[in-house]
């Protein structure tokens, strides 16, 4: 302290000549970098008159020393003054490190019912809903919805609907998806999606008030899509469209062209009569001409995307279609109604109830998500006995309560029908339907809701066909269900009409060809006229056309003549009985599919002589046997047959000289083969004697039957030696019918042996008595046995 004041005290002489030169004091570094020193050495003011400076600088020296002598300390660090003076700046305040910000966010916590622990949680929600809506896309929007219910979005649902709004109007594209989040949530907080609702029409309204094109147009894209998920009513859209055309022009019917495409296949399946007006007065504005031609060609191309029944632009998107139409809840207001935007939930207010609140949302949360993971954990694990038998007790009361209303099932086939009905190609109604918890057993209540959707249908639609091609080749499980309904359907389809048998039938049809279905189904068809009724014969019919039409006859063929599935198609071409086989046929063959019928007519042709070499394989055996019991009896007949031949053998044989049967009774034999075979007498010089012997030996009159080739046909012997034929007359083959001898002899010969045998002296032969069991030859045949002069002069020439 001394030496301070000392050095105040010096002459100005001396300070004055301790002043540094001006070229060191360029030559020192800048006064900035300077390093300040307490010693008075230091302590330096610039003045340009050198007695003020001189007193300044003592001055500024004493305060220092009295101040360095009080011993003064600086205030401690307030933390809760540091957070207040934070979130009360505006954009959050300046920068603060990590680890400073949440100490002083623990600091501000220990009392959460205080507004700066609100503002801050405020904070951190807003934070968080812009963050989730951000990056919500159709690939993780299941996994984004949990996390929006675990914030609590009754506090901030302004804060979420500015959120999604900012989202949509910045990314166009992503508006089904926003469009979706916002229904889902609607059907558990419909307060929420009634206020997006809500700002969206007074945007809307306002914006098209103030001409703003841009807006106008994103807000309309993000009604149209909340009008397709349900959430907003159509009188809504109808209301829009009536405000966009009224005054047509270029702006406005621009944007109704884009809205139109969004919400028109909508419209035109809820509301196909106000979907009609609506096109019609685009229709009116296009001949009026009173546009650009720009817009004028978005109106030809938007009635081109309604002739294509909007593929490009469906009510709901693939993967979108995440909310059950009787769980979505509709907002019907109207574009005249007083809206109450409620502006005031976007700013942060304090709230006195704040922890009464969160306690409610944090139940609502619960029932929404089915509790939370965390505490449920902690639960099982301290109390997990207690919680087991708690669980045990309940299910022991309704195992004895069995519902045989058959609600369960009849709310089943309503789901499946109203998810049929609802998708807009067959992989979307695939999709849907394998999401639907069936339970195990119930599997055929699908397949037959398919097959009833389908018959229920004016035309067969190839819709239904896709949808159980599609269940049968993804699991064995569906395969087998629909095998077992074409066999009940094959069954009962004398119940169906006309029309819903047709359809089944194609139906059945196109999973055949497609090999959807096993071909051994056909085994339950019995292709004859007893189990079959006109029903099931139609049925048939139209089966196998559909198969036609899409495999092609000639693989349709080939596949029924399968050695390795022949088994199943026994009953559809029946080879057990010629009846059957006839029937199945004729009926193949007026269907137009006689060429799987070649098998079974090729049966037909060869069944007589099946059955006669089973007759005489039976007979056979009995013979076999009946031998086998006789061979005493055959030994004492035979020793009487060896008595009697040699009894017969002494008596002279008669003299054939022709042992081939004459053509005139080669036809009558073939007829009767009971009748005598003994061929007619030619030599007319044969002595009485001889023609009585004949007549004694009554065992000699019958010959064996003539030989016969082929199936049961008779063709006469051959011929015999020519000698034997040079010995008889020969006789006139001109009434033989058709046959003639195979050498047949010359005519100049016959001639003298003709007239030789009419000249001899012998007297006429006596005419030939027949058994009764052959009838006599007709008259016209006797006139051969004599050679008549006419006759004999006719040979001549």
């Amino acid at each position: 302290m001394s030496a301070i004041v000392q050095a105040a005290q010096l002459p100005d002489s001396t300070l004055y000549k301790r002043k540094r030169s001006p070229v060191s004091r360029a030559r020192s570094p800048p006064a900035h970098r300077r390093r300040r020193s307490t010693s008075p050495t230091a302590i330096r003011v610039e003045d340009a008159d050198p007695v003020r400076r001189q007193e300044r600088e003592r001055q500024l020296a004493v305060r220092l020393a009295e101040e360095e002598a009080a011993g003064t300390k600086k205030p401690e660090f307030d933390a809760k003054a540091e957070f207040a003076k934070l979130i009360t700046s505006k954009s959050g305040g300046v920068y603060m490190p990590p680890a400073r910000l949440r100490a002083l966010q623990a600091a501000a916590s220990k009392d959460k019912s205080s507004a700066d622990y609100q503002r801050l949680s405020w904070d951190a929600l807003r934070k968080s809903l812009t963050g989730i809506v951000n990056r919500v896309n159709i690939g993780n929007i299941k996994d984004v919805i949990p996390e929006l219910f675990s914030e609590n979005l009754i506090r901030g649902r302004g804060l979420f609907a500015r959120s999604v709004m900012k989202a949509q109007a910045s990314s166009l594209p992503f508006t089904p998806v926003f469009a979706c989040m916002v229904a889902i949530i609607n059907t558990k907080l419909p307060q929420v999606g009634e206020l997006v609702l809500t700002r969206l029409i007074s945007q809307f309204r306002r914006s098209f008030k103030r001409n703003d094109k841009v807006v106008c147009h994103a807000t309309s894209t993000f009604i149209g899509h909340l009008v397709n998920q349900g959430v907003a009513h159509e009188i809504i859209a109808l209301q829009m469209l009536v405000l966009l055309l009224e005054r047509p022009t270029d702006d406005s019917v621009e944007i109704a062209v884009g809205f139109m495409r969004e919400v028109g296949a909508f419209l035109a399946e809820n509301s196909p009569k106000a979907n009609n007006g609506v096109y019609e007065r685009f229709r009116a504005v296009l001949h009026e001409g009173a546009i650009d031609k720009r817009v004028q060609y978005m109106i030809e191309v938007l009635f081109q995307v309604r002739k294509d029944k909007y593929k490009d632009n469906p009510v709901l998107p693939e993967g979108l279609d995440l909310v059950q139409e009787d769980d979505q809840i509709t907002h019907q207001i109207s574009l005249d109604d007083e809206l109450q935007v409620q502006e005031g939930l976007n700013i942060y207010k304090f709230d006195a109830n704040y922890l009464e609140n969160e306690a409610k949302y944090k139940a609502i949360k619960d029932e929404i998500l089915g509790g939370s993971d965390e505490s449920g954990s902690d639960s099982d694990s301290e109390d997990g006995s207690d919680d087991d038998d708690d669980d045990e007790a309940p299910a022991e009361e309704k195992e004895g309560i069995a519902d045989m209303t058959e609600t369960t099932l009849t709310n089943l086939r309503r789901v499946i029908y109203l998810t049929i009905m609802n998708s807009l190609n067959y992989e979307e109604a695939v999709h849907k339907l394998m999401k639907i918890n069936i339970q195990e057993g119930q599997e055929i209540e699908l397949c037959n809701m398919v097959i009833e959707c389908c018959s229920q249908e004016r035309s067969y639609s190839n819709f239904y066909g896709l949808i159980g091609e599609r269940f049968s080749k993804l699991n064995r499980v569906w395969c087998e269900n629909f095998e077992e309904a074409f066999a009940t359907y094959y069954e009962t389809i004398h119940r169906y009409e006309t029309n819903r048998l047709r359809n089944i039938a194609r139906f059945f049809g196109h999973l055949l060809a497609s090999d959807a279905l096993s071909w051994a189904v056909f085994s339950v068809v019995k292709m004859n006229e007893d189990d079959t009724t006109s029903s099931s014969r139609i049925f048939i019919k139209i089966l196998m056309q559909e198969m036609m039409e899409e495999m092609g006859l000639k693989k349709l063929a080939e596949r029924f003549k399968d050695p390795t599935m022949a088994e199943n198609y026994q009953q559809v071409f029946p080879l057990d009985n010629p009846k059957n086989t006839r029937f199945s046929i004729n009926y193949f063959t007026s269907i137009g599919l006689g060429i799987v019928t070649e098998e079974m007519r090729e049966h037909l042709k060869n069944a007589p002589r099946l059955i006669m070499e089973q007759r005489r394989a039976a007979l056979e055996e009995e013979s076999s046997s009946s031998d086998s019991d006789s061979d005493d009896s055959s030994s004492d007949s035979s020793d009487s047959d060896s008595d009697s031949g040699s009894s017969r053998s002494s008596r002279p044989p008669p003299r054939r000289r022709h042992s081939s049967t004459p053509p005139r009774y080669a036809n009558r034999r073939s007829r009767s083969p009971r009748r005598s075979a003994t061929p007619p007498r030619r030599n007319r010089s044969r002595s009485i004697d001889d023609i009585r012997r004949r007549k004694a030996s009554p065992s000699r009159l019958r010959t064996p039957p003539p030989r016969r080739s082929g199936a049961g046909g008779s063709r006469r012997d051959e011929s015999p030696p020519r000698k034997e034929r040079r010995r008889s007359p020969p006789r006139d083959r001109s009434r033989d019918g058709g046959r003639r001898s195979p050498s047949p002899l010359p005519r100049s010969r016959n001639v003298r042996d003709r007239t030789s045998v009419s000249r001899s002296p012998s007297p006429p032969p006596r005419r030939r008595r027949y058994s009764d069991e052959s009838p006599p030859p007709p008259r016209r045949d006797r006139r051969d046995r004599s050679l008549t002069p006419d006759r004999y002069r006719r040979d001549r020439r």
